[in-house]
């Protein structure tokens, strides 16, 4: 449901909100928030609520700390874990310097202007979130363990699933919070889990990305466990992807389909370090059906890209290479943009591979060009792309080679 500025103002009001959380994030996608109370809320949607932003990644030093931040009313959701009594909600924040000029380093604020951007071109552009997580269960102090909560595998069902439980109390929360689950199951690794979200316009599809971390972290801890979304949690088991699903209308072109594929495969090796942001990102790649070559195929789960077997409105591009430790607004972003300069450049769709990668030998795999090996070599090549100069301040960049 979407909120005016009025319409939250008078549900804080009749739902008994005592509490405001304004949220957002630092450049590598860490959820960050502080908290008002309602008769502050007018005084946050006119001129905004000051923070200091010097303690926060890529966001200055003391010299010029002070940002602001301005709540989204189509954001606003309740807290369902939080009391009923005297509740708490939250809504996600643009972010400005004092004089009200966007703050250049606000990934969502990037995000925004990517949506528009694409708008004005006459596009359209859906995305929809999968995310692996593994459950870890608790040592005696409370500190998370490298002991997954189950053994079970792919798809299996209870007693062997012991995450069903978890599953179903996120999906249900997600639901009180406005957000739709498609669908849930056990992954491939002991504890590992998976949920997926119908597609949605690229800003609510963040937005959802980010509070879905959020919610399995904040359950899982009820429940004595401790929610993992690293890239990999464990060295010889499958590692956490963050695949990602898109689609794109237009009144120009009737099918975007080939554009979305050559865009991504023309621009992946430069947005790599944006998709995978940390060292231990690139422990995934090349095994358990992460992907290591830079290629596409239909249905083919050990290809960099594939097109889901789907009819209709369900029609749609799947990259499997990101993880969950990507700032979800930066990589949607980045994907917008490299699929409208495959439009605009006439970019033309490379031959599938239609073959396993998994099992070729290395005759075949050799034709192939590899995505980056290591976090320096991604880093490299974000550093020395046109592409990226063009999108992502130069302050996002150095803080992202600094920060690792």
């Amino acid at each position: 449901m979407k909120y005016s500025k009025e319409e939250v103002i008078q549900y804080v009001l009749e739902e008994d909100v005592k509490f405001i959380r304004l949220s957002f994030c630092d450049v590598f996608g860490k959820q960050k928030n502080i908290s008002i109370m309602p008769e502050e809320l007018p005084r946050a949607f006119e001129f905004g609520i000051a923070i200091d932003a010097s303690a926060i990644a890529g966001f200055g030093d003391e010299n010029h700390s002070d940002l602001f931040l301005h709540p989204d009313a189509d954001t606003l959701a309740p807290l369902p874990w939080r009391p009923e009594h005297g509740r708490v909600v939250r809504m996600y924040c643009n972010i400005t310097h004092p004089d009200g000029k966007p703050f250049e380093c606000d990934t969502r604020s990037i995000l925004r202007k990517a949506v528009q951007d694409a708008q004005d071109l006459g596009y359209q552009f859906f995305f929809g979130a999968e995310q692996e997580f593994y459950l870890f269960t608790l040592d005696d102090n409370g500190n998370p363990t490298k002991e997954p909560y189950d053994n079970a595998g792919y798809m299996d069902i209870a007693p062997e699933d012991k995450g069903e439980n978890i599953r179903r109390e996120v999906c249900l929360t997600l639901e009180q919070m406005g957000i739709q689950p498609e669908s849930s199951h056990h992954e491939e690794g002991p504890g590992q889990n998976e949920i997926d979200f119908r597609y949605s316009d690229p800003l609510t599809a963040a937005d959802n990305a980010m509070t879905f971390q959020t919610v399995v972290k904040t359950i899982a801890k009820r429940n004595g466990l401790f929610a993992d979304f690293s890239p990999k949690p464990l060295k010889d088991k499958p590692g956490n992807g963050f695949h990602i699903n898109i689609s794109v209308k237009s009144a120009v072109h009737a099918d975007c389909m080939n554009f979305i594929i050559a865009g991504i495969l023309d621009k992946i090796s430069d947005m790599t370090v944006f998709l995978n942001p940390t060292e231990n990102s690139y422990q995934r790649f090349g095994s358990n059906k992460a992907p290591r070559y830079i290629s596409w195929s239909c249905e083919n789960r050990s290809q960099l890209v594939r097109v889901p077997a789907a009819v209709g409105k369900y029609q749609r591009v799947e990259l499997r290479s990101p993880d969950p430790s990507a700032n979800t607004y930066l990589a949607f972003a980045l994907l917008i943009y490299a699929i409208l300069d495959a439009i605009q450049n006439k970019l033309e769709l490379p031959c599938p591979a239609d073959i396993n990668l998994y099992k070729s030998d290395a005759n075949v795999l050799a034709k192939f060009e590899q995505l980056p090996g290591d976090f320096k070599s991604a880093y490299a090549s974000a550093a020395n792309s046109n592409f990226i100069a063009k999108y992502i301040p130069d302050a996002i960049l150095d803080i992202y080679c600094g920060g690792n």
